[in-house]
């Protein structure tokens, strides 16, 4: 236990919820790897263990704790080796339900965020179109308001929960003639006429369903604007520091459990007569790869608490993601080496493991957006603030 960040209570959480992992989540993830689809029940059995609310404010069913209960859920969901099945659970709780519990109406909060940490409602994030990529001020989807509703044109890709999700949280142009600041966000119900999502195939994140997404004259009533109209691209981005650190501890999350798998392995397999994990070559990789993880872990962990504590740690969260995310495709990598052919074979975690962890330097803002945000942040002195 690293007593500086997590308190007893913090640990007995974590023991629990990893019980909960083994016992209901791990006996069906090779199924949902092969599906592409995760089942419904899941999804209510989170809710009903308050695992959805951990963020959440109490007057909407949360439980409203720090982040470090969010840090604990995020690395366990790693180590159960389905970054998919991982990405479908945080990108429910803390990209669509961010937006609710941040921009929502009481209105809004009452019809979409409570019943989304309950587990009934299972919301995803619209933002990355096919030709905009990570230019969210390109965006070309709109939502022109006419009379009483706005009417939503445009399509949007590589959304996480795009097929089965209950809701969508849309950023969209409410004014064509602006960039930054034409564009607001909305909450729409999937069942809404015009709306159709394609399933996307993937290299890895095989359990969750990611889509590109239709819109087609779809009719959004007034009351399902987010926050204020032309206030959309300021909200977006004071949350992409909060998804930016969910990155870095997923990375390096999962760069340590390929790490313990492989110490396991290593002390079970013996060659030439004695066992890996006594080969020189061996060893000083392992010290190479553990101490790189660790470096990664502490800072995540320093900017969890400023973030906690109400900073806006832009900078370091894209930091984080950077670094965090490449040293964990590369101590993957380095790990999979280390079971030689049977790295290669799909009945070994780390061939899913591989595939899974090279989305980290993509998603989220690739990892060529993140040096030209952090060269202006430092070369040019620019500063961002919260837009709430």
């Amino acid at each position: 236990m690293n007593s500086m960040y997590f308190t007893e209570e913090h640990e007995v959480f974590r023991a629990s919820f990893k019980d909960f992992l083994q016992k209901e989540v791990v006996p069906h993830i090779n199924k949902w790897e092969e599906s592409g689809s995760i089942d419904r029940f899941i999804w209510k059995k989170f809710g009903e263990m308050g695992y959805f609310g951990l963020n959440t404010p109490e007057e909407y069913g949360g439980l409203n704790l720090d982040l470090f209960y969010t840090v604990i859920f995020l690395e366990e969901l790693q180590k159960i080796n389905s970054c998919g099945f991982a990405a479908a659970m945080w990108a429910h709780e803390y990209l669509a339900m961010t937006h609710l519990a941040k921009e929502g109406s009481d209105f809004i909060k009452n019809k979409y965020l409570a019943p989304s940490v309950e587990g009934d409602l299972i919301g995803c994030l619209c933002i990355t179109e096919p030709f905009g990529g990570s230019d969210v001020a390109g965006m070309r989807s709109t939502a022109i308001k006419k009379g009483g509703k706005y009417i939503l044109n445009g399509s949007k890709t590589f959304i996480t929960n795009g097929v089965y999700s209950d809701y969508l949280i849309v950023a969209a142009k409410t004014d064509t003639l602006e960039k930054h600041n034409g564009i607001s966000i909305f909450v729409v119900d999937r069942t809404s006429n015009g709306v159709s999502a394609t399933k996307l195939d993937k290299l890895g994140w095989r359990a969750s369903d990611t889509a590109e997404i239709a819109f087609d004259n779809v009719e959004i009533p007034v009351e399902n604007l987010m926050g204020e109209e032309g206030r959309g691209f300021p909200y977006i981005m004071q949350h992409f520091a909060l998804e930016r650190l969910i990155m870095g501890v997923n990375a390096h999350a999962r760069a340590e459990y390929a790490i313990d798998y492989v110490l396991g392995y290593m002390k079970e397999r013996v060659a030439f007569g004695k066992s890996l994990d006594k080969f020189q070559a061996l060893r000083h990789k392992i010290a190479e790869m553990a101490s790189r993880v660790d470096m990664c872990k502490e800072y995540n962990y320093s900017i969890t608490k400023r973030l906690n504590d109400g900073q806006y740690v832009v900078k370091e969260a894209s930091m984080s993601k950077l670094l965090s995310t490449k040293m964990a495709d590369e101590v993957i990598y380095d790990a999979l080496q280390m079971l030689g052919g049977y790295g290669y074979m799909e009945e070994y975690p780390l061939a899913r493991l591989l595939r899974d962890s090279r989305l980290g330097p993509i998603g989220g803002g690739t990892s060529e957006i993140l040096k030209e945000i952090i060269a202006k942040m430092v070369i040019d002195k620019k500063e961002y603030k919260t837009a709430t």
